[in-house]
């Protein structure tokens, strides 16, 4: 068995918001369900708090996960779902649109704070690259250190990674990141919770947690973006997920 998550990452007609909504959790969820290994499917919108000011073409992400015996033969199998809102007019012909398809080094690595019986609230994807010759030292970084740094801090519960895929679904564009980095949130503060990282890649946290220094094997050559979930019926109740102290964020209180 092999996992892989595919990201749909496109825009929505204004007057079609209502539509696509009803489409993915209604004619698309039935449809999925008939797709050999899928075992999540959900939709998120752009959050308003990001890190930094790069730029965000995406309004929306559907992410789909699979676990596939026969990759080559069913990752493609989801091309025609998606193309059903292509023609449907419920995707936004601004030449936006990206279908990304990866294959996962492992599943989510959670970290204390994540609480298992409740939903995410939002998902971050990093788009990046490595150092080329440098493609041993990303990973050990990434799973030795900044996995664990990332998934401690409050509201950050979980991260997995993988590679771009050479099976990928069409139409197939361009893809600025070789690597995927996806972390998972358990928050209502989403500001908070960037700000927290900030600070502790920074040295500055008043938890005193401070991160190792980056590792120069990471390519400066990345995007991040920031969505929560809009789709289906369970939601974040509120709160920040935290396994930490709290009493060193008075303003949190």
């Amino acid at each position: 068995m092999a996992l892989y998550t595919t990201i749909h990452l496109h825009n929505v007609p204004d007057d079609k918001l209502a539509d696509y909504a009803a489409w993915f959790d209604g004619p698309h969820r039935e449809a999925l369900a008939r797709l050999r290994g899928l075992t999540y499917a959900e939709r998120f919108e752009l959050t308003e708090a990001q890190l930094g000011d790069a730029y965000q073409p995406w309004r929306f992400m559907s992410v789909y996960d699979f676990d596939y015996v026969t990759p080559e033969i069913d990752l493609p199998a989801l091309g025609p779902l998606l193309a059903d809102a292509r023609d449907s007019g419920l995707i936004k012909p601004d030449d936006s649109e990206r279908i990304h398809s990866y294959r996962l080094y492992g599943d989510w690595k959670g970290s204390p704070n994540w609480q298992r019986d409740k939903p995410l609230s939002g998902i971050s994807v990093l788009l990046g690259n490595y150092v080329a010759g440098r493609f041993e030292e990303y990973q050990t970084w990434y799973e030795n250190v900044h996995s664990i740094e990332v998934a401690n801090v409050p509201g950050h519960v979980a991260m997995k990674r993988g590679e771009l895929s050479d099976l990928q679904v069409e139409p197939r564009r361009y893809c600025p990141g070789d690597q995927l980095v996806m972390t998972a949130q358990q928050t209502d503060d989403l500001a908070f919770t960037i700000g927290e990282f900030v600070a502790r890649a920074l040295g500055q946290s008043p938890s005193g947690i401070a991160m190792e220094p980056r590792s120069s094997a990471g390519s400066l050559a990345r995007t991040v973006h920031y969505f929560r979930k809009v789709s289906g019926s369970e939601f974040w109740p509120g709160g920040v997920a935290y396994a930490g102290d709290w009493s060193v964020y008075p303003d949190k209180g």
